[in-house]
């Protein structure tokens, strides 16, 4: 097992958030400014990674009939950690994130991971699984965050990086912005990731002689050729 592509995968081929469409309730709901994604993604990060990590090591004493239940029971754990971390560190994210801080215990991403990854490998693919899904799903939130902050408000963390002839565009931190932004960057990522398909032909195929369609393809291979 590669650990290098279980720590790569979750960052764009398999981008929980931007490839396998996982977790939108949050990046809709949260990505008015780019401070706000980050804030949720790195929290939905140490859950990730934090979970997986104890479901893997009690992964044979956890009983198959009750499963579920134990993997929520571990993963609110650690949201509870990362809400009083918060709500005592940062106010001001734990006031902006809200609700959906509580909701990251039933995100379809870290329960997908704890049943699908965590409970069947061993400890070191299982934290590399989770830190790359946790890093693919941040920086997807601080993507769409970014975008929608800077069209909407003119500004980024913060700051004003929109010349003053331009007007911030309003409709990009409202939910109609948020599916349009989200739309537009999920389309850029498919067009980066997507591979051009292999030719397929005649040569090597093991019914070759017996296929009708085998000496059309190797004259049409033998024109182009010429």
């Amino acid at each position: 097992m590669s650990y290098l592509k279980e720590f790569t995968k979750g960052i764009l081929k398999e981008n929980p958030n931007l490839v396998m469409l996982l977790g939108m309730c949050p990046t809709l709901a949260v990505t008015t400014m780019a401070v706000n994604g980050l804030g949720m993604g790195l929290a939905t990060t140490f859950v990730l990674v934090c979970s997986n990590l104890v479901i893997s090591l009690f992964k044979k004493i956890i009983p198959s009939q009750v499963r579920l239940p134990c993997f929520i029971v571990i993963i609110s754990g650690f949201v509870t950690l990362v809400g009083m971390l918060l709500q005592k560190f940062i106010p001001s994210l734990y006031d902006a994130l809200g609700l959906f801080l509580s909701l990251i215990t039933v995100n379809c991403i870290i329960l997908g991971r704890a049943e699908m990854f965590a409970c069947k490998n061993k400890v070191i693919p299982s934290l590399l699984d989770g830190l790359g899904m946790g890093v693919g799903f941040t920086l997807s939130l601080l993507t769409v965050g970014s975008f929608r902050e800077i069209l909407g408000s003119g500004t980024w963390f913060g700051l004003t990086v929109m010349p003053d002839f331009i007007q911030p565009m309003t409709i990009f931190i409202l939910p109609a912005g948020g599916f349009f932004s989200l739309g537009i960057i999920i389309a850029m990522v498919g067009k980066i990731s997507r591979k051009k398909p292999k030719d397929i032909t005649c040569t090597g195929c093991p019914n070759r002689d017996a296929c009708r369609f085998a000496d059309r393809e190797d004259a049409q291979a033998v024109k182009e050729d010429k």
